[in-house]
């Protein structure tokens, strides 16, 4: 699978800011949207310290 990093995902979001894309249903305001969380999600993945996963503390 070929995710985006939380960098490459930066910048997209950033791209579509200065496009201005309203939240109006359209094509381009979904991919906005979705993103949006997929950067969101990246940004805590990343920010998780694993060893607090240690004996299943935590939930991925």
């Amino acid at each position: 699978m070929n995710d985006f990093t939380l960098d490459e995902l930066n910048i997209l979001v950033a791209v579509f800011d200065k496009a201005g894309i309203a939240e109006d249903g359209s094509a381009e305001a979904e991919m906005f949207s979705r993103i949006k969380a997929a950067q969101s999600e990246r940004t805590e993945l990343e920010s998780m310290d694993f060893d607090d996963c240690l004996g299943g503390a935590c939930k991925l």
